[in-house]
């Protein structure tokens, strides 16, 4: 046999032998008909609720800046429109909605320790406590004044309430600052003031306490979060994470964070507005992130928003079950999104 004849006839029973292989495997099989190996998800995820809530024909919603969660998982919502306190339950009922109030500019709002319901109205420069019914109990600041003093804010935020009942309110449209109240409403203190440096800051949108009683800031236009304990002392700042426009606490100290990824000044008067994107993370009590997520950006203006896009996300709440309630400005809706463990 030519010599050369050989080692050609040798290389293609090498390769074909070689084919054979990377196609059947050590088993023999063709790897193609075999049973693929169960893929397992790392990465918690959350899916839309599209069914959720289940609102009434002829309820309209405005703008949706405020939303909250109340002990047994009822979702109250805060829009700017009519009917403007809504809460649903957890199978997407509309349970109770507060028809004869009226308010400026509402904005965010949140559930204090024994259940009472406290709004912030940027609109009216004052912040109300209510009963889950409705019962008017307090307001802060006075209503049509603006102001930078003891008894006047401008344009107001949000609140966080601790279990003593002291109200802390994050003055931040038309001022730069915190403000303490006393559980009775008396004033006891305030800090801050525009600027960058600690303890300084450029539209404070949001505040939560958690159950050590420190407080953490969502200092929106100068894409942070600050934390202070009760006295305004500043312990902590987490930057470069997002503009931040919503944040929650849950009960074991877990900050949830709704709003945009980090940008720089443009041409508008508040940072993330319009947001190029829309971003929830989770975070420990240290700033350390421990889950992010991104939802598709949605279109000004569209009549059907797609389920799941978010358009100006403005705040977030957490049931006890984990799932996440989003609000947003531009889209004018809540949403549900299913945990997916």
């Amino acid at each position: 046999m030519n010599r050369r004849y050989f080692i050609v006839q040798a290389v293609a029973l090498v390769s074909i032998l070689g084919l054979s292989w990377f196609l059947t495997g050590s088993g023999g099989t063709i790897s193609g008909s075999a049973a693929a190996p169960d893929k397992v998800n790392l990465a918690v995820g959350y899916q839309v609720d599209p069914e959720w809530p289940r609102k009434p024909a002829g309820l309209e919603w405005g703008q949706m800046p405020g939303l909250a969660v109340d002990a047994q998982d009822q979702v109250w919502i805060f829009h700017r429109g009519k009917t403007p306190v809504q809460v649903f339950g957890r199978d997407g009922s509309l349970v109770r909605s507060w028809d004869n109030k009226s308010f400026k500019s509402g904005h965010h709002m949140k559930i204090g320790p024994e259940g009472n319901i406290w709004l912030s109205d940027a609109g009216a420069h004052a912040i109300y406590k209510y009963t889950p019914e409705g019962e008017h109990l307090m307001t802060l600041g006075t209503p049509g004044e603006p102001g930078e003093d003891e008894s006047h804010f401008n344009r107001p935020t949000d609140m966080a309430i601790t279990p003593a009942g002291d109200i802390f309110v994050t003055d931040g449209y038309g001022n730069s600052r915190v403000v303490h109240f006393a559980a009775d409403g008396r004033f006891v203190k305030t800090w801050g003031k525009l600027g960058t440096a600690p303890g300084e800051f450029d539209t404070p949108h949001g505040i939560v306490v958690d159950s050590k009683g420190r407080l953490y800031v969502a200092d929106r236009s100068n894409a942070r979060v600050q934390v202070f304990d009760q006295s305004g002392r500043f312990l902590a700042e987490w930057r470069n994470l997002m503009v931040p426009w919503g944040i929650w606490v849950t009960g074991t100290d877990e900050i949830y964070v709704c709003g945009s990824s980090p940008m720089r000044w443009g041409s508008g008067g508040r940072l993330g507005a319009p947001p190029k994107d829309q971003l929830l993370m989770k975070l420990n009590t240290e700033g350390r992130v421990l889950e992010h997520w991104t939802f598709p950006l949605g279109t000004i203006g569209e009549s059907a928003p797609a389920p799941g896009s978010l358009n100006w996300v403005h705040a977030v709440a957490v049931d006890s079950r984990g799932d996440v309630y989003l609000c947003d400005i531009q889209g004018q809706r809540v949403q549900r999104m299913v945990r997916l463990n």
